[in-house]
């Protein structure tokens, strides 16, 4: 593994114009091996980094008696953190340039292993998870199961850790030493999930990816604490190509001659659309044809620049073509073709993403998905009006606390538009008062639309069972945001829940009886 010293990180630091000042730096070389912020994994020879609103002085403790070298932080906790930790060597940043300074120490702390293995990156409003679990499996198709990492909004998967995500991009020091741990399990390649704050807040500085995909564009994460505007939203996800060697694009992306201007800075681009060869943006290199949804998949035929052939994903969502085409795009940088692609995606299965719950009773379904915003709602509803035609439809969600507070809005009234009852409970309310969040979907409900407020999750569940089975048409139940999470954010804490699935069959067997 490639090593630096802390001595070395503090001229690199420097030659940016982000070090306020270096603290108990001996002349002799102190060797640095990666970087955490977590104390809980920190290993010896790691740099700690002192971070976040809710950092205290006790984990720079935890981690120096784990084996740091020494640590990163800001001049605002410098003092602070010197007589806590006095004679510990320490590097310095500006308060401005912290957030640059930990994504650049930490890539070469981590010996920049991105350069060691393809990393294919994925942005979008919608869908990026279900693409990158379809990487995953034709990956594994291709080069054998566990083969191919996953870093995203669902789990993190690196050869190493197998862990449930916190956030959908990690924080930098966490995003390498994932990188670093698939590189030294020689995995074959990583699935990741680039959001727009990653690509903003510097967590992905320095990353190379080999592809990355643009999904598409709506409007999301709008709010004092995450995008002040849209534009800056936008221009967020648009960085994704700063990182980038080959380009790929949905030519049906909302803004698409924008984005394809973009990806011109990189080497290549490679764009594709699921409504066929010729769209008004331009013509696509990889498009699909004969599309054909059936009862928990849907069909379609490839057409890529080296292959023609049948495909069948194995999860219902006509949406969902579009991720299968940016998947194919995306390993055909691997040299990975027909056959793997066609096994990966008749196999793939994504944890929560249009996850087909039947029962005992063929005219009510369960359908988890994780669709939490504007966009993800309009395909979502729109794909169960088609695929289910004739049954009810109920839907179940809420909107996060503390941030996207346009969801509180958008959801009741999109939602509103395809289901016949709709039901408002908990989703990671964090410091807002369930009630209140609740409060605020039901005063955006259009009028004359049914809905019911129930803020404990599981019994909000258990009622949309109930209704399910009064319905003499049948009844598709939808779950959404929350997937297969076993976590609610509540505070400042994560508390373990069970997930919506155990929940709805729990609830579908009582019915039984």
């Amino acid at each position: 593994m490639d090593t630096s010293s802390i001595q070395a990180l503090g001229h690199l630091l420097a030659e940016k114009g982000l070090l306020s000042h270096t603290t108990n730096l001996p002349e002799q070389p102190i060797a640095v091996h990666g970087a955490d912020s977590d104390s809980r994994v920190v290993r010896p020879g790691n740099i700690f980094v002192c971070k976040g609103v809710a950092f205290k002085p006790t984990y720079l403790s935890s981690a120096l008696e784990k084996g740091a070298v020494g640590y990163l932080c800001d001049a605002s906790h410098a003092a602070e953190l010197s007589v806590a930790a006095p004679g510990v060597p320490a590097l310095v940043t500006t308060d401005e340039g912290f957030r640059e300074a930990m994504g650049l120490v930490s890539c070469v702390a981590w010996g920049q292993p991105d350069l060691e293995l393809p990393i294919l990156g994925i942005t979008g409003t919608k869908g990026k998870s279900t693409c990158a679990y379809m990487v995953r499996a034709i990956v594994d198709a291709a080069c054998g199961d566990g083969r191919c990492g996953v870093m995203g909004s669902i789990d993190m998967y690196d050869g190493i850790e197998n862990i449930e995500s916190v956030n959908t991009t990690p924080e930098a020091p966490d995003l390498w030493r994932h990188v670093a741990n698939a590189r030294d399990s020689k995995l074959a390649a990583i699935a990741m999930e680039v959001s727009s704050h990653g690509l903003k807040y510097n967590r992905v500085d320095g990353l190379h990816l080999a592809a990355g995909a643009f999904l598409n564009l709506g409007r999301d994460h709008i709010s004092a604490a995450e995008h002040p505007d849209f534009e800056d939203y936008f221009a967020s996800k648009l960085r994704i190509f700063e990182h980038t060697q080959v380009g790929i694009v949905n030519l049906e992306t909302d803004r698409a001659p924008e984005v394809l201007a973009a990806a011109q800075r990189c080497e290549r681009v490679v764009s594709f659309a699921a409504s066929g060869h010729d769209v008004p943006a331009g013509t696509a290199d990889v498009w699909a044809s004969d599309v054909h949804p059936a009862l928990g998949s849907v069909s379609f035929i490839a057409h890529t620049p080296t292959w023609t052939g049948p495909v069948t994903i194995s999860m219902p969502g006509l949406f969902n073509v579009d991720n299968a085409l940016a998947a194919i795009a995306l390993v055909a940088e691997l040299g990975i073709g027909e056959d793997a692609v066609r096994e990966g995606l008749a196999h793939v299965r994504v944890p929560g993403r249009m996850e087909l719950i039947p029962t005992f009773n063929p005219k009510v379904i369960g359908l988890v998905d994780y669709a939490h915003n504007k966009l993800s709602y309009q395909r979502f509803f729109s794909s169960v009006a088609e695929e289910f035609p004739g049954m009810a439809v109920i839907a179940l969600f809420g909107a996060p606390g503390c941030k996207a507070y346009e969801r509180r809005v958008e959801l009741p009234q999109e939602a509103a538009k395809w289901s016949d009852v709709l039901i408002y409970t908990e989703e990671d309310p964090a410091y807002d008062p369930v009630e209140e969040i609740c409060a605020q979907m039901a005063e955006a409900t259009p009028a004359g639309a049914r809905y019911e407020v129930i803020c404990d999750r599981e019994e909000a569940i258990a009622r949309s069972v109930e209704l399910a089975f009064e319905f003499e048409q049948g009844a598709v139940v939808c779950l959404l945001a929350k997937g297969d999470e076993t976590r609610q954010h509540r505070g400042s804490e994560f508390v373990p829940v069970e997930s919506d699935p155990v929940l709805f069959e729990r609830y579908v067997e009582r019915m039984r009886k």
